[in-house]
């Protein structure tokens, strides 16, 4: 069982078992019993319960009479749920999952970087203040650029002063740490400063329609870069053919 540090014996099972059920192994030969689990990844019956009814929750099991533990469809999933949508870009990179995730924040950050130049306290603008400042510190190699861009849009969530919206910190954090990597594998660079400094000015200003103007052009630019990607790859497959 892999088991990453600081994580506990149970969710170390559950990041295996649902690596498994993600990629497929118990497609065809169905989902172990609790005892099979206990035996094979050395873990107590309690800790492999638990490990099972965190999987249940998350949408890739249930428990049916007469048929046990089973794998749930994968239209059950809980794409909202950062393990599984983690598990799931991880599986086999898909430019299609991708691209549904962005336009989901298509429709959600631009709207969040509104409500922030509304909503946002004095500790809310210092969080896009220092956000901003990583990024720029990363340009000079004195911070980590992916961590640095990630914390930039997870301030703006946490900015609005709505607590849905920042329910949405791990999704968001989890999916852009895929996506930034990928879009600027594309690019050749990290993300544009000037561009997150458009968001960032206007937030700060107070201007609204100018924040939402400039986050939706950010996450547009990334949308097309995918669209971009996959018809690249359809027209290869397509000539493979």
């Amino acid at each position: 069982m892999r088991t990453q540090p600081g994580l506990s014996l149970t969710y170390g099972l559950v990041e295996s078992l649902g690596q498994a059920i993600v990629t497929g192994e118990y497609a065809e030969v169905g989902f172990p019993t609790e005892g099979e689990l206990s035996k094979k990844f050395g873990a107590s019956r309690t800790v492999t319960r638990e490990a099972v009814k965190m999987l249940t929750a998350k949408g890739l099991l249930s428990a049916r009479p007469r048929h046990g533990t089973v794998v749930e469809p994968e239209a059950n999933w809980n794409l909202l749920d950062p393990d599984v949508l983690r598990w799931l870009l991880e599986r086999k990179f898909s430019l299609k999952l991708l691209s549904d995730f962005t336009e989901m924040r298509l429709g959600i950050e631009p709207v969040a970087a509104a409500l922030a130049a509304r909503n946002a306290d004095e500790a809310g603008l210092e969080g896009i203040r220092k956000g901003l400042a990583r990024m720029k510190a990363a340009g000079e190699g004195e911070d980590d650029p992916l961590a640095a861009d990630i914390a930039f849009h997870i301030a703006i969530l946490s900015a609005t002063k709505n607590p849905f919206y920042s329910e949405l910190h791990e999704l968001v954090n989890t999916a852009l740490r895929i996506s930034i990597r990928f879009t600027n594998r594309i690019k050749g660079r990290t993300a544009s400063i000037p561009s997150h400094e458009d968001v960032a000015n206007a937030i700060i200003a107070r201007d609204a329609v100018a924040a939402q103007t400039a986050m939706q052009a950010i996450i547009v630019d990334v949308l097309e870069l995918i669209r971009a990607a996959s018809a690249t790859d359809a027209q290869a497959a397509r000539k493979e053919a």
